[in-house]
């Protein structure tokens, strides 16, 4: 489906890592705008005064993702498996658990 939207707007001709990666950040910021100057107790508040907005912008960072992932041929599934496993060793249960300012060991 995306591919196809992509395609029939002739835009692959823009699409390349370093466009693609901009594009996901600016999503991203135009998300994390809907949330500024909102104390973060008040950001669930938020999210049902403009719930349909958030959920655009959400699904704006997600086709960027999709997008970017597409055109550096990433198989995104894979990726985010291996890095979740990476992220359960730097971040172990027992050490987290409950714990929001822990400091893992840097990496290597």
């Amino acid at each position: 489906m995306a591919l196809a939207f992509i395609a029939e707007r002739d835009w692959q001709q823009f699409h390349n890592p370093k466009n693609l990666s901009m594009a996901l950040a600016i999503e991203a910021a135009e998300l994390m705008e809907k949330f500024r100057w909102v104390e973060g107790k008040d950001s669930c508040k938020e999210l049902l005064t403009n719930r349909e907005e958030i959920e655009d912008e959400a699904a704006d960072v997600f086709w960027s993702v999709l997008s970017f992932c597409n055109n550096a041929n990433i198989d995104i599934s894979s990726a985010f498996e291996r890095k979740l496993k990476k992220t359960a060793k730097r971040y172990p249960v027992d050490k987290v658990k409950g714990i929001a300012e822990y400091k893992p060991a840097k990496r290597k």
